[in-house]
C-alpha cells in the first residue's frame, strides 16, 4: 500500500521554494541600501519574482502533464539554484531583478508540480493527510523566511540568503531525479488539454473558489504586519508578530491530517472557512501584538483545513489533465492575493485596517458555505457513479 507521508525530497523542494518566495520581502530596504536605488526600483527584484511565479504556472502544468513531473522539478530546481546564485553575485539592480525574475519562474513549477506528483501517487482516501505534510513544510518555509530572512540579511549580509536556497535547491534537483515517475495521460495538444480543463464546471468552481480564498487570506494577511506599524509597534516586531502564521499552518496541519479520516471534507473546509472569518474578526475589532498572533494563528489553521481540502478537491476533479488543473489553481490563488493586495491598498493607506479586516471576515462566510456545500454535492456525485 502506497506510503500516505510525501517522499521526503518533495517536503523539502517545498520548504525551499516558500523561503526563497518569502525571504526577498525583509531584505528589500537592505537591497536599496547596498546598491544605492531608492526603495521604490529595489521592489521590482520581489515584483519581477512574483509576477513570473504566476504567469508561468499553466506553462509548467501543461510541460509536467506532458514530459512527467519529475523532469520538470528537477529542470526547475535546477534554474533555481543557478538563478539564485546569479542573484548573489548580482553586481547591479538590473541584473538582480532580470536574476529573479528567472528565479521565480523556475520556483514557481515546484509546489503544483509537488502536489500532482501527490495526486498521481497516493489514493483519494489518503491524499489530504499527504497534502497537509506538504502544506507543513511549506509553512515552515514562509515562517522561517519571514522571520529570519531579514535577521540573516542584517548579520552577514542579503546575498547570503540567495545562496542559501540556490544551494538547497541543486542538491534537491539531484535528489529528486530518485523518485519514480508516476503514469499519466497522454496530451494531445495543448489546446485541447486547456479545454479539457475549462469545460470541466467542477474544476472552474474549484479555481473560482480559491481565488476568493486567495483575496481574503493571502492578499489581507500582507496588511496585518503594517497594521501594527500604524499602532506604533516596531516593524521588526510587527514581522515576528505575523510570523506566526507559519507556526499556525505547521500546527493545524498535523490536526487536519489526525481528523482526515474522522471528518468529512466539507467538515474540513466549514472549520477552515470558519476560523478564517473570526481570525480577520478579531484583528478588525482590536489591533494590537496579541490580537495579531491570534489571527495570524486562526488563518493558520484557516489555510490548513480549508485550503489543504480545496488542494485534494483539484487533485481529483480532471486527472487526465492533473498537473495543468493544479497549475491554474495556483494562478488562481495567485491572482486573487494580488488582486485583494491591490484593492486593499488604498484603505490601509487611509488606515482603515478595521474595514479591510471586517471586510475580509465577512467575505470568508458566503465562502465556507458555497466550498461546503459544494463539495458535499461532488462527493455526492461521485459515490453515485462509483
Amino acid at each position: 500500500m502506497p506510503s500516505a507521508r510525501p517522499p521526503l525530497v518533495l517536503s523539502a523542494a517545498t520548504f525551499i521554494s516558500n523561503f526563497d518566495r518569502f525571504a526577498v520581502t525583509p531584505m528589500l530596504v537592505l537591497i536599496a541600501l547596498g546598491m544605492r536605488v531608492p526603495l521604490a526600483s529595489a521592489v521590482a527584484a520581489a515584483s519581477g519574482y512574483f509576477l513570473a511565479y504566476g504567469c508561468l504556472q499553466p506553462v509548467w502544468g501543461v510541460l509536467s502533464d506532458r514530459f512527467g513531473r519529475i523532469v520538470v522539478m528537477r529542470g526547475t530546481l535546477a534554474g533555481a539554484a543557478v538563478a539564485g546564485l546569479a542573484s548573489a553575485l548580482a553586481p547591479d539592480l538590473t541584473t538582480l531583478v532580470a536574476a529573479r525574475v528567472v528565479t521565480g519562474a523556475c520556483v514557481g513549477a515546484i509546489v503544483p508540480s509537488s502536489l500532482t506528483y501527490v495526486g498521481d501517487t497516493v489514493s483519494p482516501d489518503r491524499r489530504q493527510g499527504a497534502l497537509s505534510d506538504l502544506m507543513a513544510a511549506s509553512a515552515m518555509g514562509t515562517a522561517l523566511a519571514t522571520a529570519v530572512g531579514g535577521v540573516l540579511a542584517g548579520l552577514l549580509d542579503w546575498r547570503v540568503v540567495f545562496v542559501l536556497p540556490a544551494l538547497c535547491a541543486g542538491t534537491c534537483a539531484v535528489l529528486i531525479g530518485r523518485l519514480p515517475e508516476p503514469e499519466r495521460a497522454a496530451v494531445a495538444g495543448v489546446r485541447a488539454h486547456l479545454a479539457t480543463v475549462l469545460a470541466n464546471r467542477w474544476a472552474l468552481l474549484v479555481f473560482g473558489l480559491v481565488f476568493v480564498e486567495g483575496a481574503v487570506l493571502l492578499g489581507v494577511l500582507t496588511f496585518l504586519p503594517s497594521a501594527l506599524v500604524h499602532h506604533g509597534v516596531s516593524v521588526a516586531v510587527a514581522g515576528l508578530a505575523t510570523a506566526t502564521y507559519g507556526v499556525g499552518v505547521w500546527l493545524s496541519s498535523r490536526l487536519v491530517k489526525a481528523l482526515g479520516g474522522r471528518l468529512a471534507v466539507w467538515q474540513l473546509i466549514a472549520l477552515g472557512g470558519s476560523s478564517m472569518a473570526v481570525g480577520h474578526l478579531v484583528v478588525a475589532l482590536r489591533t494590537d501584538v496579541v490580537t495579531v498572533v491570534v489571527t495570524a494563528l486562526l488563518l493558520g489553521g484557516g489555510w490548513s483545513f480549508l485550503h489543504s481540502s480545496l488542494q485534494t478537491w483539484v487533485t481529483s476533479v480532471v486527472p487526465e489533465a492533473r498537473g495543468l488543473a493544479v497549475s491554474l489553481f495556483a494562478s488562481a490563488l495567485f491572482l486573487g492575493s494580488a488582486a485583494a493586495s491591490a484593492a486593499g491598498g488604498h484603505l490601509a493607506d487611509h488606515g482603515r485596517y478595521a474595514l479591510l479586516f471586517g471586510t475580509a471576515s465577512a467575505t470568508a462566510v458566503p465562502l465556507l458555505v458555497v466550498a461546503s456545500v459544494a463539495h458535499r454535492r461532488y462527493q455526492a456525485r461521485v459515490a453515485t457513479r462509483a
